[in-house]
């Protein structure tokens, strides 16, 4: 749940950031650390992202520590297979 928190909050620093490079306004010295904050959150981002990725793909691995991949499931499609079982 901490994962998701942090995340949700990188996401938003990120989001934050480039609304306010995109409006054109700051001065440069501001435009910049905006910018360095930005890139920041981007990438505290996707070490979150490829951290759950690691753990999704240990969950994924089989008897023989191989991975297995499986899509997932369309959502209306799980829930029309549960009612035909």
């Amino acid at each position: 749940m901490e994962e998701k928190k942090n995340f949700e909050k990188e996401l938003k620093g990120l989001e934050e950031a480039v609304e306010k490079l995109e409006k054109g306004e700051l001065p440069l010295e501001e435009a910049i650390k905006c910018f360095e904050n930005g890139l920041e959150s981007a990438n505290s981002c996707r070490r979150l992202l490829e951290s759950v990725n690691t753990r999704v793909e240990l969950l994924l691995r089989d008897g023989q520590n191989r991975l297995k991949t499986e899509p997932f499931p369309d959502p209306g499609t799980a829930v029309e297979k549960g009612r035909e079982e």
